[in-house]
């Protein structure tokens, strides 16, 4: 089973070596900041700056403000929930990193090497939530920034060697599934309470 959904018949480490074997300074340093931007002790700074934007919409809107404190009821919620999933997930599957999994020599590394606690990729996962939380209410600019956040900060973690391309869709997937159930929770019991 595991050679079907993780290691997808070879194709899960050949998208890792295509994406890890790219190497420059600057690529280097992009992806360490895609990398910084999904660090989940970020998430009272997007609260901070959702919460700010939600007043202003709120200021020139009064009909968006229940909109806007739903999105900071599902990040907050979700945040919570996707955390206790992932600190769960991570030791009990306790799969391999690829400076573990592959030959020595055969990945680079940029910053901390890690071993272990691989699938699903947590900072994938913090990245997929504050997108999927918001996506309600972005426009379609607010969107494709979104997606390129999302992008952005999974690709980083397979070229600086920390995750496998399977952990990073593991983490989008598995955070998606929290906000949606957020999502859909919160307004089924905003619609009772109206």
């Amino acid at each position: 089973m595991k050679e079907i959904l993780y290691d997808w018949g070879g194709a899960n480490i050949w998208l890792f070596h295509a994406i890890n074997d790219v190497r420059n300074e600057f690529l280097d340093k992009f992806m360490l900041l895609g990398t910084q931007l999904g660090e989940h002790s970020l998430f009272p700074f997007y609260l901070a700056l959702i919460s700010l934007f939600a007043l202003h919409q709120a200021a020139m809107d009064r009909q968006k403000t229940q909109r806007w404190l739903i999105v900071i009821a599902v990040f907050s919620t979700a945040y919570l929930l996707d955390g206790m999933l992932i600190g769960f997930l991570k030791p009990l599957l306790d799969f391999p990193r690829p400076p573990l999994a592959l030959p020595q020599g055969t990945v680079h590394i940029v910053g901390k090497a890690e071993y272990h606690h691989s699938l699903p990729s947590g900072h994938s996962s913090f990245a997929m939530l504050c997108t999927a939380s918001l996506w309600p209410e972005l426009n379609r600019h607010g969107r494709i920034a979104g997606v390129f956040f999302v992008l952005w900060v999974g690709i980083s973690r397979i070229s600086l060697g920390a995750h496998f391309p399977a952990d990073v869709l593991a983490g989008f997937l598995s955070s998606l599934a929290v906000v949606l159930m957020v999502r859909a929770t919160i307004k089924a019991y905003a619609r009772k309470s109206n």
